[in-house]
């Protein structure tokens, strides 16, 4: 896989922006799990659309979800539901968003709940 990913503990990492034609090698670098951080159109008309990313998750045998978080106004709630998805998926999970830093963050304060 040609994007870097940052391994935040055994079973979790974070990447930056993802395509769909990426799914396949996150698969076969051993991740069970994507989280999908980072809000549809955040970044323009090319950014990949969740749902395009997802159907190629999918089809690629991995677990997905779609958990979009606003940059700079992580809620609460943002970090409860991720903290149930980290329970909930099949581990590894590898979450993304534009850079990563948004989901070490959600991840970093789901782990101290």
């Amino acid at each position: 896989m040609s994007l870097p990913i940052n391994s935040l503990s055994p079973t979790f990492a974070v990447a930056p922006q993802l395509a769909p034609e990426d799914m396949q090698a996150v698969a076969e670098a051993g991740f069970k799990s994507v989280i999908i951080n980072r809000p549809d159109l955040e970044g323009g008309p090319d950014q990949p659309y969740s749902a395009d990313v997802i159907a190629a998750a999918r089809a690629a045998g991995l677990a997905v979800e779609y958990q979009p978080v606003v940059s700079g106004s992580m809620t609460a709630d943002d970090v409860a539901r991720f903290a149930e998805l980290l329970k909930e998926l099949p581990e590894p999970i590898l979450a993304y968003c534009r850079t990563g830093t948004r989901c070490s963050h959600l991840f970093q304060a789901a782990t101290t709940l």
